[in-house]
């Protein structure tokens, strides 16, 4: 996932959090949990600044997280990345048990628009034929 930045210009915790969507507290918790893959660099003032290349990564989080990621198994992912090369299977491993974890939620979110499909067909066949009868009716 690429920002499409062009420019080495650092970028501002605010605007970070823009791009990101990640609100500003957010961001500082995934420093503070070593979740980024490279300490934030700060200007002389103690300001955070940040990279596009700690913009992809952040978006990359925001992915695994919002598909169920434990911060457990992100926290382990960053700590890989940071480690350079030499652990690419363990890497694998994780977002192959992530996949299978995101895979089975699919399905079973699938089975359920089905049978929210069917109740939805059942309704509408009753509603067109101006009837009620035959659906639930806790009142008779």
């Amino acid at each position: 996932m690429a920002t499409g930045e062009t420019s080495a210009e650092p970028l501002s915790i605010g605007e970070v959090a823009e791009r990101t969507g990640l609100s500003v507290h957010a961001l500082r918790f995934y420093e503070r949990e070593g979740l980024l893959v490279g300490p934030v660099r700060r200007t002389s003032g103690g300001r955070r600044r940040y990279t596009a290349f700690d913009v992809d990564w952040l978006l990359i989080c925001v992915k695994l997280r919002a598909s169920g990621m434990p911060l457990a198994d992100l926290k382990r992912f960053a700590e890989l990345v940071r480690h350079g090369p030499g652990n690419e299977a363990e890497r694998l491993r994780l977002l192959d048990a992530h996949r299978q974890r995101v895979d089975a939620q699919i399905q079973a979110l699938e089975e359920c628009r089905s049978v929210i499909a069917w109740k939805v067909g059942v309704y509408a066949e009753h509603l067109a034929r101006g009837e009620a009868r035959g659906l639930w009716d806790p009142t008779a």
